[in-house]
């Protein structure tokens, strides 16, 4: 098969998602400018999903070779209606639940019938929701550059230096600590509370989710040839899944609050993911764009620092989702002429 053709799908739900994204901007607006921001907004959330989860589909791919063709089967299309419905559009759901402090269904009858109401909501929520956010997406980032085994380097005069202070234990959490500090120390009273507990509990959440990576990892080590090829290593694999699609979930909070945008520009990405594991595996070949995760990296990076700044100013969605657009594209150019460099 021709990667067109592993691609044939995902450019359908593209094509659909994209009009429908493009319908809900001039619904909720009215003009061709709203109509265009969302457009936008969802164009950049499935390249920005894509980008995140890149390492996801390596990781698949690799799981994948292990199971029976049934189980392959099995997760490639179970997998993806879990993968889209479950993490995509009922988790962004739950977030939006659990920080505006009313039941889901709530929240979505809210989000379908009184945008504006929902809109009033959300904004009451936004600060807790951009110190959690943009607590665990820091450290998403942190943890990717603060790792003294990493050997493949996009910007050296940088990351050499990081690196090397990746042998200093919890150097990552405790430059959290102290920016997650200095960016409260702009707010008073009850706001500066909201953000300090909202962002603890960003960075407890990434510890759980870290420490569950490791176990499961360990569990799919020591699985025997039954489970490996089987139910076992399904449930593993959507685990797996659903620690890779949290980041993106939630950085697509720094650029929109509207729950349908978040789900129909995630479900994008999230299609275009199972086409590449299913490439992976039939081709038996991984990536060629080098620094591709770098600047997936470098992007969830500087989401979480707007997200901080959002706090205190509003920032642009659509400087916000551009911003990160184009580092994943320069780090594309440079993976593409380091490939023919060393060609």
């Amino acid at each position: 098969m021709t990667p067109f053709q592993y691609m044939k799908w995902p450019l359908v739900v593209t094509f659909i998602g994209l009009f429908l994204g493009a319908w809900l901007g001039w619904a909720t607006t009215g003009t061709f400018e709203g109509m265009l921001i969302v457009l936008i907004i969802c164009a950049v959330l499935s390249v920005l999903e894509i980008s995140l989860s890149f390492d996801n589909a390596i990781v698949n791919a690799n799981k994948l070779k292990q199971m029976t063709p049934v189980w392959q089967k099995r997760f490639l299309t179970w997998g993806i209606l879990i993968a889209v419905f479950g993490m995509r559009i009922l988790f962004p759901l739950i977030i939006v639940a659990v920080a505006a402090k009313i039941g889901p269904f709530a929240a979505l009858k809210l989000a379908a019938s009184d945008p504006q109401q929902y809109a009033t909501i959300m904004h009451d929520a936004h600060l807790g929701i951009a110190a959690f956010g943009g607590t665990f997406l820091m450290m998403v980032a942190l943890a990717f550059f603060f790792d003294e085994d990493k050997d493949i380097h996009w910007l050296p005069m940088i990351e050499n230096h990081v690196s090397r202070l990746a042998s200093i234990r919890g150097v990552e959490i405790a430059f959290v600590l102290l920016l997650a500090l200095l960016f409260s120390s702009f707010l008073e009273g009850e706001e500066r509370m909201t953000f300090i507990t909202a962002a603890l509990y960003g960075l407890l959440t990434f510890l759980i989710v870290d420490v569950l990576g490791n176990i499961m990892d360990r569990v799919g080590e020591t699985m025997n040839g039954a489970a490996r090829g089987g139910l076992g290593a399904f449930l593993y694999l959507e685990v797996l899944d659903a620690s890779f699609s949290f980041d993106g979930v939630i950085g697509a909070f720094a650029l929109t609050q509207n729950l349908f945008v978040i789900a129909i520009g995630l479900g994008i990405g999230a299609m275009y993911v199972r086409s590449m594991t299913i490439m992976l595996v039939e081709k038996g070949t991984l990536t060629q764009y080098k620094f591709l995760e770098h600047g997936a990296f470098y992007a969830i990076l500087i989401l979480s620092v707007i997200m901080y700044a959002q706090a205190l100013v509003h920032v642009p969605e659509v400087l916000t989702g551009l911003g990160g657009a184009a580092i994943i594209g320069v780090a594309f150019w440079s993976s593409v002429r380091h490939a023919r460099a060393t060609s």
